[in-house]
């Protein structure tokens, strides 16, 4: 396993990160047991950064307790901002919310610091000041050792490392954003940002939210339909980017989830690439492609069937900021519309 720096933190990290959010028993796994066995299996093989969040359900307990006797040798990384529940400040990034969050996933994880602790999307609704600010204070105390963002656009990026700059504070170090074969807009800003400013990149859905494991194949509409997936697994425009690729991948001899992954840890400005197996098979099965490199030919193909800095269609994850989402922020009142 060769590892990389986590930006300009000094963490030695792999290039696989090993997520989460498949340990929580009511979403991926029924068996902490099992998945305390799939966490042993991937510290073995070298990966060393953990990645979960507070809102993956008892995701961060499981991997507490996997992680008895073996903390030390851990880059264990969480992340806080969702909604935990109806009430609304139970959610966010304000300094109320982040000190009481921070201690509930310490006593989860079972440990007395965080190595990465991560706001999972954007808080529009809280000075970015604010924010740094508690995060700062954590960082003092050795709750927390380093601190990032998960899905910020890249001049949001940018502003909160001005603020922190202006202010003194504790600058975010790391990104976590989608990348992927299908999902490549991260390229057109977000990364070359991160780069300038010594930030690591983990992203997450390298395997296209299961589209580029090649189990799902065009055709299979209806099935997906009736078995409830999610509305990205329907999109007719993945669905053709995905059969392409996996021409590709039989072309040049490799299965489709090491070409996916090769590609997501091939970017300059990628740390690592966070997997999310469900099952020992599946971990086992990425792990046998970690060493796999494409060449600048196999790159220059993959560019033809997604050109660099774009997405094939929106993600059903994907951050969509406030001015997006409510009408009220993109028109002038209708008086003042009738008026001119």
């Amino acid at each position: 396993m060769q590892y990389r720096t986590l930006g300009r933190t000094g963490i030695k990290v792999s290039p696989y990160a090993l997520g989460a959010l498949m340990f929580a028993t009511h979403v991926g796994n029924p068996d902490p047991d099992d998945s305390a066995r799939i966490i042993h299996r991937a510290l073995d093989a070298g990966i060393n950064l953990i990645d979960t969040a507070d809102v993956y359900g008892d995701s961060e307990e499981v991997v507490g307790r996997a992680l008895k006797g073996r903390r030390d040798h851990v880059v264990l990384a969480t992340k806080v901002s969702r909604p935990m529940g109806d009430d609304p400040n139970q959610q966010g990034a304000s300094r109320r919310y982040i000190v009481t969050a921070v201690e509930n996933s310490l006593r989860r994880l079972r440990t007395d610091h965080i190595d990465l602790y991560q706001i999972q999307r954007p808080d529009p609704a809280t000075d970015i000041e604010e924010t740094l600010s508690a995060l700062s204070d954590l960082i003092h105390s050795g709750k927390v050792r380093a601190i990032g963002t998960s899905t910020m656009p890249a001049s949001d990026i940018v502003e909160a490392q001005w603020v922190a700059e202006r202010r003194g504070l504790a600058r975010f170090h790391t990104e976590q954003p989608p990348y992927s074969l299908l999902d490549r807009g991260i390229e057109r800003e977000v990364l070359p940002v991160a780069q300038r400013h010594g930030m690591g990149t983990l992203v997450w859905g390298p395997l296209g939210q299961g589209l580029l494991t090649g189990r799902v194949r065009k055709g299979q509409q209806n099935e997906l339909r009736r078995a409830g997936f999610f509305k990205h697994l329907n999109d007719e425009r993945r669905l053709d980017a995905v059969e392409r690729f996996i021409s590709l991948a039989e072309e040049v001899g490799l299965p489709l989830t090491h070409l996916a992954m090769a590609f997501a840890i091939a970017h300059p400005g990628v740390t690592s690439a966070i997997v999310g197996p469900r099952t020992m098979s599946h971990l086992d099965d990425l792990l046998a492609g970690v060493d796999v490199a494409l060449t600048d030919d196999i790159l220059d193909r993959i560019d033809e069937i997604v050109p660099p800095g774009t997405d094939v269609a929106p993600l059903d994850q994907a951050y969509v900021p406030p001015s997006l989402q409510r009408a009220g922020l993109r028109r002038r009142p209708a008086a003042e519309r009738a008026a001119a």
